[in-house]
């Protein structure tokens, strides 16, 4: 592997934020949220079921729970105070997340497809010839069983801006190693749809109807 094509990754840089598999893991301050169409569609879905459907759910099972009387022992009142709470949360932050958005189609044509950024699907080997394929999506996409990984992870972080056929230090917690760019492409990268858990709606056969 040819080092006149080596970059390196600063280590000092401490906007890198380790690689991790959930919905809140952490954007550098002050950048946008990278994210692709599928992933942007998928985060409003569940914004908007959270605000029509489920809210005002889990409002009316308060409401109702309330009129019962004494709330210090009413299961229905505890569990849905307490997940008005969660659902509340969960908006604050996926409207955080949407005001700072910025789509990125990871089909959308490139001025050079050999190089690396995000939306980018990543075929590389390391040192041991061991070759593995990541695709480089947003914080809120990550899928380590499909190879997706953020673009603020340490191993994208080391890729993006290089190209097929050069090699990068990745600077990992075992040390440094070594990977060769094999194949660079820009493809569509399938997002799952946004699918509520039927156990979010908490449900009583005497409560009201929830708003339709």
């Amino acid at each position: 592997m040819s080092k006149a094509f080596t970059k390196e990754t600063d280590p000092d840089d401490d906007s890198s934020v380790e690689e991790v598999g959930n919905a809140i893991s952490s954007l550098p301050s002050g950048t946008r949220n990278y994210i692709t169409p599928g992933g942007h569609a998928r985060l409003m879905d569940e914004f908007l079921w959270l605000m029509n459907r489920e809210r005002p759910q889990v409002t009316a099972t308060v409401s109702w729970a309330a009129s019962n009387g004494d709330r210090s022992e009413n299961g229905d009142y505890i569990y849905g105070k307490k997940r008005l709470r969660e659902i509340d949360r969960r908006i604050r932050f996926l409207t955080r997340r949407l005001d700072i958005a910025e789509i990125i189609d990871p089909a959308a044509p490139r001025e050079d497809e050999t190089r690396i950024f995000f939306g980018a699907t990543v075929r590389f080997a390391n040192q041991a010839g061991e070759e593995k394929t990541v695709s480089i999506v947003g914080v809120d996409e990550i899928d380590t069983a499909r190879g997706y990984i953020s673009w603020v992870s340490p191993v994208a972080r080391a890729l993006i801006k290089a190209r097929e056929g050069e090699v990068v230090m990745l600077h990992a917690p075992a040390g440094i190693e070594e990977l060769e760019v094999l194949e660079v492409k820009y493809r569509p990268v399938p997002m799952a749809p946004f699918a509520p858990l039927e156990s979010q709606s908490h449900t009583h056969p005497g409560k009201p109807a929830a708003p339709a």
